[in-house]
């Protein structure tokens, strides 16, 4: 039997604009654009970024293409913390989040994986921003740097 290797590659979240996610994820965020595809026979776009520096998942950026899909927008996960954003760096990301208007929702806290603190995204879905510790099993990333 041959050796699998697989990845996560992207994840999915719906939005309701492509350019007002853009100016969250790469203007506040600091997330690098990857691609901006359009896709006219769809009218829609491929917009995928990456947080600054990751090799790891990136996210498509995904408008709302019906009234079912727009309801799930800034509530994906019922309400649940969705995305895990990793840094190496908390405290510079916090201060620089904050500076951008970034609104956190719990405050920094060591928690037993790392120190963690709660922001929003632009359409109130939860996110962590986490600087794991040595006890965080799922940090550092697993694979290989691709470059």
């Amino acid at each position: 039997m041959s050796s699998v290797s697989q990845s996560l590659g992207l994840v999915s979240l719906v939005v309701r604009d492509y350019d007002e996610a853009l100016l969250f994820f790469v203007g506040k965020l600091g997330f690098t654009l990857v691609e901006d595809t359009p896709v006219p026979e769809q009218d829609k776009r491929w917009v995928v970024v990456r947080p600054n520096g990751s090799h790891g998942a990136c996210l498509l950026l995904a408008r709302a293409a019906d009234t079912d899909q727009a309801l799930a927008i800034g509530n994906q996960t019922g309400g649940r913390v969705f995305l895990f954003l990793y840094t190496d760096d908390f405290w510079r990301d916090y201060e620089c989040y904050k500076a951008n208007g970034v609104e956190f929702i719990r405050p920094p806290q060591e928690q037993p994986h790392g120190i963690v603190a709660v922001f929003k995204d632009l359409y109130g879905n939860s996110w962590d921003l986490m600087q794991p510790n040595s006890a965080n099993r799922s940090w550092p990333p697993s694979h290989p740097d691709p470059r």
